[in-house]
């Protein structure tokens, strides 16, 4: 436990549990968009494939976090074909 507060006085804080699931969850659809816009040809896919596997890493709040993750599978799901 001290541990814990150590690291949160140097200003580090455990994710919460719904950035771990949402990290999980738009990891894998970032990963089947990447393999579709690979397999079609879509370099549009195979980014936003790619930007749904990484952007996990470098957004901290949850609500801009589940924001742009929900932002980038609705318009994957518009341009699926």
């Amino acid at each position: 436990m001290n541990e814990i507060k150590a690291l949160e006085s140097m200003g580090l804080t455990l994710p919460s549990p719904l950035n771990i699931f949402g990290s999980i969850i738009f990891g894998i659809i970032g990963y089947v968009t990447y393999r579709h816009g690979r397999k079609s040809s879509r370099t549009e896919m195979t980014i936003a494939g790619v930007v749904l596997m990484l952007y996990p890493y470098v957004v901290s709040e949850t609500w801009m976090f589940l924001t742009i993750g929900a932002a980038l599978t609705v318009w994957v799901f518009l341009k699926w074909k």
